[in-house]
């Protein structure tokens, strides 16, 4: 029998560019000082600015929060089968 995932609900908070909150959150692919990668059920959320910081992490609740200045917040779609193929994150990203 096929296992259906049950997707969570996904929500992002900003309060006056400085703190985030994030919900549905999948994983946590990379961060810096100026940039956060996460994965939530809604697509690739990628977060730029500076001094940036994962305050707290849940990944079992799939909850993250967020704190620096925030710059900018994007959005990107990445199919299922495309990274099963094994192309490059990266260029998928930035396309």
């Amino acid at each position: 029998m096929e296992e259906r995932q049950v997707q969570k609900p996904h929500k992002l908070v900003i309060n006056n560019r400085k703190t985030s909150a994030v919900t549905g959150v999948l994983d946590v692919l990379s961060f810096d000082l100026n940039e956060i990668l996460l994965e939530t059920e809604q697509g690739m959320l990628m977060v730029k600015g500076k001094d940036l910081h994962v305050n707290r992490l849940s990944v079992e609740k799939g909850e993250v929060d967020l704190a620096g200045h925030i710059d900018s917040i994007a959005y990107s779609d990445i199919s299922q089968s495309a990274a099963k193929q094994g192309e490059n994150f990266f260029s998928k990203l930035f396309k």
